[in-house]
């Protein structure tokens, strides 16, 4: 079911089928593992079975001397190189093999290149690894216990695990509003650690030629600009002789914006053997070394006077980094986002403080489509708010609607200094409140409570809800970079001289849809047919500089960069057209028409009928045409888009679920999504990533969990053990939306692609805890520990039950 508010506004925007769906549905798309160069070896990954542990040796001398092996790489091998180490993402340092001790399980230790992938894996058991196991940190509680192991002995003078502290908002102005709120709630809560598990896994293909000193590296890459640079610092090999090709990405969810080990590898086996390597890694691999996702320990209070007006919040959090600070945010943002926990309120003042620790588990911490941390902050304020409900008895509906922002109070400034643009809450809760019928639902959970209360039997009707701000689209060149980057995005366009198009962007698609989405924004500009425009993407040869593709900023920032290249190359339309009409150029009105091979057409005011379209100006632009001073010819332009801020879409989702009480078994009956993310250019793929980022959710607040035992050992390395939502798990969505433009995006467009996964999570748990009277459990909340909850005895869920 879809109510959609239509937000299309203008000529090539709607629903229309996406360009790139005709190489997919074929199995003719191509992925890195599709790729076949002549000559070309494979490459495997020896693997730490340890947590932590000092390694002693590593004799390779058996695995050298397979028929089939042509090089094994350990990080001796690369320390002659000066490559045994490399920079991540927030200014620390990670072992690219390791050379004096593992620190997580599954951490690299050696590199097999051979023959085929087969042989490379085969010789991965003939190395022999002597380790000294060490105690290792597993639970980011006691990380910074004074008896706690120091895991990172390689940084000069570490004597423990703290990786940074940060702090935003007014402590004193929250303490005092604090000191006299009628009312306090406050609660512990833990979002685990999960992971993006993508369709497909990481990979790269690198190919160096000895001749002429060229890297190529095919590479499952979301910001391939951004790997080039990394590339070049670690390998000594000049940037403008590496080509970065991202080609198509089955899935990233922030997964593959950082640089992996194997890719590395793959560079250095491509130098040593003169040959293009291969390496894919397999799904357990993925799941227990690259990126996962939260592992956020939070305290959360709520202050609110005795007519339940909000009035202050404040936070203290314990973020588990795994053992190196690899997240990909913002170098001035080492908590990410998290400042925007006062979500959608209207809150005088919060206090945050968020302390970074190292722990025994593998790196990373902002994947899986959390717009840096963005995910945490919502489900904390959303469940500290139902949390205030539940302990003063009020309705969670009337409570959010009486303390929401109102679109009077736009642009707003939160009180930890985040400017919303724009935004219209109430109209959003309204809106899902009456899809749901909520009243209705209120009276069939009371009839349903009152039968268990009599019989003893279920099922127990739960209403969740989560009304989200989100904070994406970085970013502000003044405000945020990663390693020295601004992220600002580039975008080149030309139109060919028989009027079709190519735009290069900087950004990379991972499913999104760009291929479609953004020739459609050069439609709406110039009027060309959509199937006009081609859109070139991933290659570093041959696409702008730019930060790459996460944290919902492909629309705000890389849809921004089209819109203005093409506005520019029709302001260049509009010179050459006042000479081909012999008018001066402020005499014409353009008509961008209706989207036909001539595209769109400038005419002249006062003057019906006379007319000339973006072919005949793209025609005569590479003709002979005597053109005013300062117009060069041609039809092209480029720009760099710096957004002036972020873009803040929202939403308001509710939950309905049925629980079984005898055997925690939940059902997601219904579930509403109301979303705003501004102008949609394209509704069709819009709701296309509000299914997934639903699904995305519904994974995390019931099912998905990266689990260890006191050991470090990882107990989630397979989908038998980490599970993930199919449609059985999900109800038919109900979708509607609003639609409040951003007033300083070009487009009045937001971005949507991370907003159902930060929503949905706290609604779901809402809706279960709803469900069994239950003040608050953590997630995820599987049919065990629903049981559990029911009796009483909630359990944590970061460290497996023994």
């Amino acid at each position: 079911m879809t109510g959609t508010v239509d937000g299309c506004a203008g000529p090539g925007f709607g629903s229309i089928p996406r360009k790139e769906d005709g190489r997919f549905v074929r199995g003719r798309g191509r992925f890195v593992d599709d790729i076949a160069l002549p000559g070309m070896l494979h490459g495997a990954v020896l693997r730490s079975p340890y947590a932590h542990a000092r390694i002693r040796s590593v004799d390779t001398t058996a695995a050298e001397s397979h028929p089939k092996v042509r090089a094994v790489i350990t990080g001796e091998t690369l320390a002659g190189r000066a490559m045994a180490w490399m920079p991540t993402f927030s200014h620390d340092v990670a072992a690219v093999l390791a050379t004096d001790k593992v620190r997580y399980q599954g951490q690299e230790v050696a590199f097999v290149v051979a023959d085929n992938r087969y042989a490379a894996r085969d010789a991965l058991a003939l190395i022999e690894v002597d380790y000294e196991p060490l105690p290792p940190v597993v639970d980011a509680r006691r990380a910074l216990d004074p008896d706690a192991a120091v895991i990172r002995d390689d940084l000069a003078g570490r004597t423990d695990n703290h990786v940074f502290d940060w702090e935003t908002g007014d402590a004193d102005a929250t303490a005092a509003l604090f000191a006299g709120a009628a009312h306090v709630s406050e609660c512990d809560l833990v979002y685990p650690r999960v992971h993006p598990a993508p369709l497909e896994t990481c990979g790269t293909v690198a190919d160096f030629d000895r001749v002429s000193g060229k890297l190529t590296v095919h590479a499952t890459a979301q910001a391939p600009h951004a790997h080039r640079m990394l590339y070049s610092r670690i390998a000594g090999i000049p940037e403008h002789h590496i080509r970065i090709i991202a080609p198509d990405i089955g899935g990233g969810f922030g997964n593959k914006v950082g640089l992996y080990p194997g890719y590395l590898c793959a560079v250095v086996g491509s130098i040593m053997t003169g040959a293009p390597v291969k390496w894919v890694e397999d799904r357990s691999e993925n799941l227990m070394s690259t990126s996962f996702a939260r592992d956020f320990h939070m305290h959360g209070e709520i202050a609110a006077d005795a007519d339940g007006r909000i009035l202050a919040i404040r936070v203290s959090v314990l973020a588990d980094h795994g053992a190196f600070n690899a997240t990909a945010q913002p170098s001035k943002f080492p908590a990410g986002f998290f400042g925007v926990f006062t979500g959608s309120y209207d809150i005088a003042a919060a206090h945050c403080r968020v302390t970074g620790v190292y722990t025994n588990k593998a790196p990373g911490g902002v994947a899986y489509a959390c717009s840096f941390r963005v995910t945490e902050a919502v489900y904390l304020v959303e469940r500290l708010v139902d949390v205030l409900a539940h302990d003063t008895g009020r309705d969670p509906a009337e409570l959010r609607m009486a303390n929401l922002l109102t679109p009077d109070r736009f642009p707003f400034r939160s009180a930890t200094g985040w400017e919303y643009d724009s935004g219209d809450y109430p109209r959003a809760l309204r809106t899902a409140l009456d899809m749901v019928d909520y009243a209705a639902v209120r009276d069939e959970q009371a009839q349903r409570r009152t039968a268990y209360e009599r019989t003893g039997r279920g099922p127990l009707t739960g209403i969740g809800m989560s009304v989200f701000t989100e904070a994406v689209g970085a970013g502000p060149r003044r405000l945020m970079d990663i390693m020295g980057l601004g992220m600002a995005d580039g975008a080149e366009l030309r139109v060919h001289p028989t009027g079709s198009a190519v735009l290069r962007l900087s950004c990379m698609s991972q499913g999104q849809g760009h291929e479609t989405t953004f020739a459609q924004i050069v439609s709406h500009e110039l009027g060309l047919p959509v199937d006009a425009v081609q859109v070139i993407q991933g290659d570093t040869d041959n696409t702008p500089f730019g930060m790459g593709t996460y944290g919902s900023r492909s629309t705000p920032v890389s849809g921004a960069a089209a819109s203005v290249a093409a506005r520019k190359v029709r302001e260049q339309a509009r010179q050459v057209a006042a000479v081909l009409l012999e008018v001066a150029a402020d005499d014409l009105r353009w008509d961008v028409g209706p989207g036909t091979a001539e595209g769109g057409s400038f005419t002249v005011a006062g003057v019906p009928g006379v007319a000339v379209s973006l072919r005949e100006i793209a025609m005569a632009a590479h003709g002979g045409l005597d053109l005013p001073e300062g117009v060069e010819g041609q039809l092209a332009a480029s720009t760099v888009y710096n957004p002036p801020n972020l873009t803040f879409p929202f939403g308001a989702y509710l939950c309905v679920v049925d629980v079984d009480p005898g055997t925690g078994e939940v059902d997601v009956r219904r579930f509403v999504a109301v979303d705003d993310c501004g102008v949609r250019i394209n509704p069709m793929v819009v709701e296309g990533q509000i299914h997934g980022g639903l699904a995305d959710g519904v994974g995390m607040a019931l099912m998905e969990l990266v689990a260890f035992d006191d050991d470090g050992n990882h107990l989630s390395a397979s989908f038998m053990d980490y599970l993930l939502p199919t449609a059985v798990e999900c109800p038919p969505w109900e979708l509607a939306a609003t639609v409040t433009p951003s007033p300083h995006h070009p487009l009045g467009a937001k971005g949507v692609g991370e907003s159902a996964t930060v929503g949905s999570p706290p609604a779901v748990v809402n809706a279960v805890l709803d469900a069994i009277g239950v003040r608050h459990a953590d997630m995820p909340l599987t049919p065990a520990h629903v049981w559990r909850a029911l009796q009483g005895r909630p359990i944590r869920t970061d460290i497996a039950i023994r």
